[in-house]
């Protein structure tokens, strides 16, 4: 036996914008999240255009709300965080064009911070601390170049 409770179209219609109101979403999520819903074809694509005609859904506003989020708030690298856009069905175009979400010099500070942080908590040789510290930072989606600038920059070069 089904739990589930049906839903007319307008009120799964209210709860879909209330789903984008309340954070901003990609296509994917929002497709993922009708699934929850018995609906026809025709029906889950007359919602999403609801959606994106009353700007609930802004795939857009979604990325470039992601990218500041995943760079200002958890300090993903620039590679994490198109990842996980690709990931979430964004395309790439979108993606590089919303990259400018990023500042340069923040970006750059955030990397310094985070090498100078992580390579004083590691313990070995320097070049033991370095190549971790590289692999940390690899991990959190930075470039490899922008890592090596870095490193010799803190004279941890050896």
């Amino acid at each position: 036996m089904s739990d589930k409770k049906s839903y007319t179209f307008s009120e799964i219609k209210q709860k879909m914008a209330a789903y984008c109101t309340y954070q901003d979403r990609c296509h994917q999520e929002v497709e993922l999240k009708m699934r929850d819903f018995l609906l026809i074809p025709e029906a889950k694509e007359e919602i999403l255009l609801y959606l994106m005609h009353e700007n609930f859904l802004n795939e857009e506003r979604f990325t470039r709300s992601y990218i500041r989020g995943k760079f200002y708030i958890k300090s993903w690298g620039r590679n994490k965080i198109r990842n996980h856009l690709r990931q979430k069905g964004v395309p790439e175009k979108l993606i590089t064009t919303c990259m400018d979400e990023i500042d340069k010099a923040d970006y750059h500070q955030t990397l310094n911070k985070t090498y100078i942080s992580y390579y004083a908590r590691q313990s070995g040789t320097g070049f033991q601390r370095k190549s971790k510290t590289i692999k940390y930072l690899l991990g959190r989606g930075f470039e490899y170049e922008e890592i090596l600038s870095v490193a010799e920059q803190n004279g941890s070069s050896e």
